[in-house]
């Protein structure tokens, strides 16, 4: 916890690279921001804050401070990497979604959000009772508030 926030999983390292103390991150988020340097990370028992970090097959490469040779790097190797949440008005975050009521413009209540399913066309909202709605059908919300505008037959 960080500040009464839950920190959220954003990455996990997958290997040391090289021999001065850089490592393969593999991230679970498309923001690039949580390995921009003066980041920092948790992991299960420390803080790294990110020095330095660019592209590579896939992942980045990152240097943390006070990782400087393989060893080091080899201690963090499958260690799962969390941050807190990220102040984003106009985004819609999972984290932020999963107990939210689900309305339709009507006010027809339609359960609550369990889970986030990632689609192809669109990540569907996965409903207490079973239902799933394409997140593309989302026309307003609020905080623990969804209002959809589903197909007729949807639901």
């Amino acid at each position: 916890m960080t500040a009464g926030r839950p920190l959220l999983e954003v990455g996990r390292v997958v290997k040391a690279h090289g021999l001065r103390g850089e490592v393969l991150v593999k991230l679970l988020t498309d923001r690039r921001e949580r390995v921009a340097p003066g980041s920092v990370l948790h992991t299960s028992h420390q803080l790294l804050e990110v020095v330095e970090s660019r592209p590579h097959q896939g992942g980045f490469l990152v240097s943390f401070a006070g990782v400087v040779d393989r060893e080091a790097a080899d201690d963090l190797r499958g260690e799962m990497l969390w941050a807190p949440p990220l102040d984003d008005p106009d985004t819609l975050w999972v984290h932020e979604l999963i107990g939210a009521d689900v309305v339709g413009l009507d006010g027809t209540g339609y359960g609550s959000v369990v889970a986030v399913e990632a689609n192809p066309a669109s990540d569907l909202l996965v409903l207490d009772g079973g239902g799933l709605v394409p997140l593309r059908f989302v026309t307003d919300h609020a905080p623990g508030r969804l209002v959809i505008d589903p197909p007729s037959g949807l639901l």
